[in-house]
């Protein structure tokens, strides 16, 4: 077993059950010219989202990193009619680049696309939120995934879906001993899901080609309004 097998297998999965499309062709394309980094997530993947979000029938998405704009594409068209999705990007130079990419998608009026680092900017989505959000994907710095839970879980209700990219970390998340600064804080996330009672929570190991990784699922089971404990 190895990365090119699994390459292999990525684009034959997405040869044959990921429609060819031009805007998110030129979304991976536009945003490797500009030089941001190849991580954004691979389109079976992207689809994948897309149809998690049309099986909660998703209004209102919140995204905690935007990167090229990509999987935002994904999620805004996996909205249900009149929805709206919020995602945060903290590097200009990203938002940037993911404007572009959305416009071409023909996705910017159902994008609202904010500026700032996700901590500062999480409290005023709360403050002026008029639905809970039905569905969060959160894929940003890793180190504050605990907090960005946290946040989420606020902004949810009963029946919403919060997912958490990269939680295997190449494996690394099964050492207890890891020095690794994003390691110790998804391991954190961890157990604050295990001890959360509003949710019920699993994780999956995946492979492709974009190496050896896993998600997060995370369902809202009781009201999150109400204390932990």
């Amino acid at each position: 077993m190895s990365k090119e097998l699994w390459t292999s297998v990525d684009r034959y999965l997405t040869d044959v059950l990921v429609t060819p499309d031009a805007a998110l062709d030129a979304a991976l394309e536009s945003s490797a010219a500009a030089d941001l980094p190849a991580i954004n997530v691979t389109p079976n993947l992207g689809k994948f989202l897309f149809l998690l979000a049309r099986l909660v029938g998703a209004k209102n998405i919140l995204e905690i990193g935007t990167l090229g704009g990509y999987s935002t594409i994904w999620l805004a068209r996996g909205l249900a009619p009149g929805g709206r999705l919020i995602t945060l990007e903290a590097e200009p130079k990203h938002a940037e680049v993911a404007r572009t990419n959305l416009a071409r998608a023909g996705v910017s009026s159902v994008v609202d696309l904010r500026e700032g680092l996700a901590l500062d900017l999480l409290p005023g989505v709360a403050a002026e939120m008029r639905a809970p959000f039905d569905l969060v994907f959160i894929d940003a710095d890793k180190v504050n995934n605990p907090e960005y839970f946290r946040h989420s879980l606020e902004l949810t209700r009963v029946g919403s879906l919060i997912i958490v990219d990269n939680v295997v970390r190449n494996g690394a998340v099964a050492d207890p001993n890891s020095s690794d600064a994003s390691v110790k804080a998804v391991r954190r996330m961890n157990e604050i899901l295990a001890a959360e009672p509003r949710v019920s929570a699993t994780a999956l190991q995946t492979v492709g080609s974009k190496g050896y990784d896993g998600f997060a699922m995370v369902l809202v089971t009781s009201d999150p309004k109400r204390p932990a404990g």
